[in-house]
């Protein structure tokens, strides 16, 4: 199977990358977290190479506007890659008919919720129609262009009131949406990895908005 040339590296990385070159969080062995998994998936869009991406609901109790992958827990009986396509498929209606898997790479752990996470890479050869389906899960539905995310005008390093940073984008219209944390931290690094990053002022930084950081009534 041949692929676009921007994609290659992409691909080959996923297939090697280890899980320190992408976090220090990994799940340790007395940990018994949940499972979940992810859907990183890559097409080629109108604007060029893109990953599509998630908004969650503003309702939400947990993390409530942030920008995400499909994704969510294993259940019985599914592996990371039946559970990616399977929550892509009801968070956002993709068909897994025009879904080639590339990798599955290193589970990451969620220390707070105690979430081994798996991401999944891979290639939308045959885009469908997608949408939010449940607009109390999922409030819009994007596909970023990779040259949004790798716009060193783009990247900024955003603060938690608690002291946290982590490095995030701003994307999406007037790159008035923010993606950090858990996804954004997954691209930092494979970028960084494959090569793709481009030098950015990482002592650009933006505290988070109250509105991702509360829990709604």
């Amino acid at each position: 199977m041949s692929y676009p040339a921007w994609l290659e590296p992409l691909r080959e990385g996923a297939q090697k990358i280890e899980g320190t070159d992408l976090t220090k969080f990994l799940p340790p062995d007395d940990a018994n977290p949940r499972e979940g998994a992810v859907l990183m998936l890559f097409g080629e869009g109108p604007d060029g190479p893109d990953i599509l991406l998630t908004e969650r609901s503003h309702t939400m109790r947990s993390q409530p506007g942030q920008i995400s992958f499909p994704g969510g827990g294993i259940d019985d009986e599914e592996d990371a890659v039946a559970a990616a396509l399977r929550e892509a498929r009801e968070e956002v209606g993709l068909s897994p008919d025009g879904v080639e898997i590339l990798a599955t790479l290193p589970r990451l752990w969620l220390p707070p919720s105690n979430y081994a996470v798996t991401p999944v890479m891979a290639w939308w050869s045959e885009p469908s129609p997608v949408h939010a389906v449940d607009p109390a899960e999922v409030h819009a539905v994007f596909r970023i262009p990779l040259s949004e995310l790798l716009d060193p005008t783009h990247r900024v390093t955003f603060t938690h009131p608690i002291g946290y940073s982590s490095p995030g984008f701003l994307i999406g219209p007037g790159k008035s949406l923010i993606l950090w944390g858990f996804t954004a931290g997954i691209l930092n690094k494979l970028f960084d990895y494959v090569g793709m990053t481009k030098p950015w002022d990482e002592s650009r930084t933006l505290q988070l908005p109250d509105s991702m950081l509360r829990t709604p009534r």
